[in-house]
């Protein structure tokens, strides 16, 4: 064979395998890894020293010990006592809109994961 038509066989040949990989899928990613990425860091446990100082602003509405309610025609819950669980999720929900109130979530937008564990430690902590 000629040196040039050897070169063109090759060059059609890479060409040809190419063309198939591209057309080919990719290959699937490995379920854990792809779960991993997915899933957000889940917040370690609370620190109810914390949360203790992040609820100065909850005090003026839900009247927590020592305060009165500076809106007496609006109920407002008591959030004192509650289980950690519901306030996690009550405060997830009104950051994410999925309660609505304004203030609770302008509240709720301006904390972290990490805020929310800790704010859920020390409320429930409160007897």
């Amino acid at each position: 064979m000629r040196p040039l038509s050897i070169a063109a066989s090759l060059a059609m040949l890479l060409v040809a395998s190419a063309v198939t990989a591209q057309d080919s899928p990719a290959p699937a990613a490995a379920p854990a890894a792809t779960a991993a990425a997915a899933a957000p860091a889940a917040p370690s446990a609370g620190d109810a020293t914390r949360g203790k100082s992040l609820t100065y602003t909850c005090r003026g509405c839900h009247g927590l010990t020592g305060y009165k309610n500076a809106y007496p025609s609006y109920h407002v819950p008591k959030i004192g006592g509650q289980s950690e669980t519901y306030l996690r999720n009550a405060l997830a929900e009104y950051r994410t809109g999925k309660r609505k109130h304004p203030t609770m979530q302008a509240q709720a937008e301006s904390f972290s994961e990490q805020d929310i564990a800790d704010i859920a430690a020390y409320l429930s902590s409160i007897k």
